[in-house]
């Protein structure tokens, strides 16, 4: 029993070992970012900023917030991440609710759709053409519809829904109740922690969003925060208009900014808000992943 034991704490310390391990190199990118966006712009260039900033300042986010694009570019992201998780939402645990059902007509070959579409899809250019023909170009739809139903995230929903004691809907059902208000006053309370779940995949998917805004998009005002971001990393001379525009708004900031720390800023404001909220939603987030894992 000693030796068992013994193993046992070798393996919770060498575990733990490997765990800080693997966050210290999760972490120390992150922490570097956000040194460097608190540094003054010209006192970064020198170098050697690294675990704390040298020359402290606030004028990099400034320069970010009094920017109308970017402040447009988050209303948009932030609007499609509210509608787009809240009708993803309800419309696939509606789907799920129904799928769960076992007298739900052809139920099995709607299922057998429903996988075909995780493996195989229609391409890039047809879906293209697809969106033009629905009128969903330059239109803010184009982020809300197609991301109305996710499969997996619809059998985590199915899954989470067959765990509901069958004799609890059944009984409504006796009392009168119908299939709406079954789940309206059943269902959806009773599926917080898939909700929670699912509301932090769609959430973070919306809002980490780029390539559908790049593509399908050429409306300034319907630019999202991470396709201006891409485009600040990718281009020196876009976050060098930000600087020389930030300049005119705020002078006495005029010299001390730079391309490269308002790129740092730019992107802790664009994953402080997931990173922030994450914490929240954890326990409901491991909990409703592991009911899809064995239920599926």
């Amino acid at each position: 029993m000693q030796k068992k034991g013994a193993r046992i704490e070798a393996f919770d310390v060498v575990n733990a070992i490997i765990m800080f391990l693997v966050a210290f190199i999760t972490l120390v990118p992150f922490w570097f970012t956000l040194v460097g966006s608190f540094n003054e712009g010209v006192d970064y260039l020198r170098g050697g900023v690294y675990f704390w900033p040298r020359t402290f300042t606030l004028g990099n986010y400034r320069a970010v917030f009094v920017n109308n694009i970017i402040i447009k570019a988050a209303g948009v992201t932030a609007l499609r991440t509210v509608l787009g998780t809240a009708t993803h939402i309800l419309f696939t645990l509606m789907a799920a609710y129904a799928m769960s059902r076992p007298n739900l007509k052809f139920r099995n070959f709607y299922m057998i759709i429903f996988v075909i579409t995780m493996f195989f899809g229609g391409g890039l250019v047809p879906t293209y053409l697809l969106y033009r023909q629905l009128g969903l170009l330059n239109n803010f739809l184009v982020y809300i519809i197609p991301g109305l139903f996710n499969v997996w995230n619809f059998i985590i929903f199915r899954s989470f829904v067959q765990t509901i004691p069958e004799a609890m809907l059944e009984s409504a059902r006796i009392d009168g109740a119908s299939e709406y208000v079954i789940f309206t006053r059943f269902i959806l309370p009773l599926s917080k922690a898939a909700i929670a779940t699912i509301a932090l995949f769609s959430g973070v998917g919306h809002w980490n969003s780029w390539f559908d805004s790049m593509m399908y998009t050429t409306d300034n005002d319907l630019q999202t925060l991470q396709l201006f971001l891409m485009r600040i990393i990718s281009s020196y001379n876009v976050a060098a208009g930000i600087g020389q525009s930030a300049a005119k708004e705020i002078p006495s900031q005029s010299i001390k900014i730079q391309p490269e720390t308002l790129r740092l800023a730019m992107m802790i404001v664009t994953t402080a808000p997931i990173a922030i909220l994450y914490p929240f939603l954890q326990k409901y987030f491991i909990k409703g992943v592991f009911i899809g894992s064995i239920k599926g």
